[in-house]
């Protein structure tokens, strides 16, 4: 296994040599630790039958199979298709997903540590997705802005993003975010928290998850703050040059493997859209996000 640091970036490492079924636990461990600290691991060379890819994940965690079955792949339901490629004339995962700013599963009580992303149909022009280390960002905040989020916690929903499923067709919209916010309800967390395996500080807000702060008694805090921070963080920024804002490209054969607690991302599409698979596995490693982790 060779891995070295993506060149003219401060995020990211490319690891050549991989193989799941003969890497030593040392190997898996090393591994894991280059996603801690350069926060995306591209692994090249990786041709995975669906099987094989959910192989993969699981030297590296606990899968976790995501809650709507809309998303999962036919077969192996831990895999997350998105995908606007049919096949044999029928929709395999969901199309256009991802167009926001978000990790994943923050809008639940305990969000997993590694995504782990397969792309099978790979675009010829608008490649890759967008990332912000948002331990970088908050290190990056004005002393001031630090000082007014100190103490304070956020709520995290899906409420915004969530997509219409099949079954929810001429069902009153009413009867449908009752559904999210029973199933889904706002969870609480730190606005920010310590990473449990680096010790940086990392900023948890998202454009798309975010939908409240408040103090420590849980008075809600003016909603400008929260507009403030993702402006500070890149995440109003449309044109995509912010300086914190990271474009990672992959071609055929790769995964990339990232650290869900300290980045957020957002999928590349355009008014454009060319065919486009990928197949996602997410794990639980053996931390936590944070202590003391709690539900609304």
């Amino acid at each position: 296994m060779k891995i070295t640091d993506q060149p003219g970036t401060f995020l990211g490492a490319s690891v050549e040599g991989f193989d799941h079924t003969t890497a030593s636990d040392a190997d898996v461990e090393t591994l894991k630790q280059t996603v801690y600290t350069k926060k995306i691991a591209v692994l090249k060379g990786q041709d995975l039958t669906p099987e094989q890819f959910l192989a993969l994940g699981t030297r590296l965690g606990r899968p976790e199979t995501y809650y709507e079955p809309m998303y999962q792949h036919p077969e192996v339901p831990e895999i997350f298709v998105s995908s606007n490629v049919p096949e044999n004339g029928k929709q395999i995962g969901v199309p256009k997903t991802g167009k926001f700013w978000h990790a994943d599963y923050q809008f639940m009580p305990d969000p997993f540590g590694i995504t782990l992303i397969h792309p099978q149909v790979v675009p010829e022009r608008n490649r890759g997705t967008y990332f912000i280390d948002m331990g970088r960002a908050h290190a990056q905040l004005p002393a001031e802005l630090k000082a007014e989020i100190d103490g304070t916690f956020c709520r995290h929903s899906v409420r915004k993003y969530f997509k219409i499923r099949p079954h929810d067709v001429y069902r009153p919209i009413s009867e449908i975010i009752e559904e999210v916010e029973t199933k889904t309800p706002a969870v609480r967390q730190p606005t920010t928290f310590t990473h449990p395996l680096t010790g940086e500080t990392v900023l948890y807000i998202s454009e798309g998850f975010t939908v409240g702060i408040e103090d420590a008694d849980g008075n809600p805090l003016d909603e400008e703050l929260l507009k403030r921070l993702f402006d500070a963080t890149g995440q109003l920024d449309d044109t995509f040059e912010h300086d914190n804002i990271h474009l990672q490209s992959f071609e055929k054969g790769d995964v990339l493997v990232w650290d869900n607690r300290s980045l957020i991302h957002r999928a590349r599409h355009t008014t454009t859209p060319e065919p486009t698979v990928s197949y996602r596995v997410t794990v639980h490693d053996d931390r936590k996000l944070h202590d003391g982790i709690r539900a609304a």
